[in-house]
């Protein structure tokens, strides 16, 4: 297990096609926070930085107004990555401590957060920090309905960002704040059309319990363990509703300490047999012989190394884990999960 470190962030900004990336990138280009920043995208031609942009170091790197570089991904991003980190160490190109990503609109983000944590140059230099998603509150029926991707991006996401909810019928922002709160209870929620851009929500990685900002920054059931069953009222976002039924969120909060081994073989197992249709799993967990909780957060087949936060958030130091699944029955996940860590206390009373 892992506890903080100087890894420089990486933050993916994912979203369907249309959805506003493109613009949330502008608007958090012009914070300070941003200065020492390098952006990763595609194409230049595929976004409208023009604006912003100072100068060309050379072909594959643009200099903006704010400070931040901008640089294109020519083959893959393991190879982009390795590139920024090369060319900083050589100083030819400013220097940064924090990357955003921006993903084309039909990516699935687990391709993404599996080079991110589990390259080995990448991880000695590099950290995943937040996922942010931006959904577009007049189409998002169509892109989720549709598209297997709009799930996996919004299943992934530690931060959820509505967009063009100025331009949304009445009633249909409302709706789709509870979808998404039925997909990913563990998301925070902040809506582009409402506030002034918040950068520190939108990047920094908070544990559960010392989340600041408004109150509308909270999806319900945003906090783990808020609700026992997450059993979420179903939405009226035309047919998405429908198209989602295979795919829910529910919670298990477990009252006694867990074995941190057979915790970590049940979740490899379980991944292993079905992490296509793991979409997330989050929490913060009670393990035996520590005082302190453990923080885990895993997206389809990738688990993020596991981290010691500094203190519970709350009185209640019960294991609360919340699992994004589809098509997986809850029952028997729970049933797996208990019979799992009584067997090895078992054998450890044995032993």
């Amino acid at each position: 297990m892992t506890s903080g470190s100087s890894l420089t962030p990486v933050n993916v900004l994912t979203g369907f096609l249309g959805s506003g990336k493109t613009t949330l990138l502008q608007r958090l280009l012009r914070s300070r926070r941003m200065e020492r920043t390098a952006v990763l995208i595609n194409e230049f031609g595929d976004i409208g930085l023009d604006h912003l942009l100072v100068q060309q170091v050379d072909e594959s790197v643009l200099l903006l107004q704010s400070g931040c570089i901008c640089c294109s991904i020519r083959d893959d991003l393991k190879s982009a990555l390795r590139g920024l980190l090369s060319r900083r160490e050589r100083h030819e190109i400013p220097a940064f401590d924090r990357v955003v990503i921006e993903t084309t609109g039909l990516a699935d983000p687990g391709p993404i957060l599996y080079t991110l944590l589990s390259e080995p140059v990448i991880r000695h230099h590099f950290q995943l920090g937040n996922v942010i998603t931006t959904v577009d509150v007049v189409n998002a029926d169509l892109h989720l309905s549709r598209n297997r991707e709009g799930i996996k991006q919004v299943a992934a996401a530690d931060r959820l960002v509505l967009t063009k909810s100025d331009l949304a019928e009445p009633g249909q922002t409302a709706a789709l704040r509870d979808e998404l709160a039925r997909l990913n209870p563990s998301a925070r929620l902040w809506d582009a059309a409402e506030d002034p851009v918040d950068v520190d929500f939108l990047l920094d990685v908070m544990p559960y319990g010392r989340q600041p900002g408004p109150a509308r920054h909270r999806l319900e059931g945003g906090d783990l363990g808020r609700r026992r069953g997450m059993a979420a009222k179903p939405a009226a976002v035309g047919g998405l509703r429908r198209h989602t039924d295979s795919v829910s969120s529910f919670s298990l909060i477990l009252d006694r300490p867990m074995d941190w081994t057979a915790f970590g073989i049940w979740l490899s197992l379980l991944l292993n047999r079905h992490g296509d249709d793991v979409l997330r799993v989050k929490g913060i967990l009670c393990v035996e012989g520590t005082e302190t909780p453990v923080f885990i957060n895993g997206v389809q087949h990738i688990v993020h190394p596991p981290q010691h936060l500094e203190r519970w958030p709350t009185e209640d130091y019960r294991s609360r884990i919340v699992f994004i699944t589809r098509g997986i029955d809850q029952g028997r996940l729970r049933r797996s999960l208990e019979a799992f860590c009584r067997l090895r206390v078992a054998e450890l009373s044995a032993a």
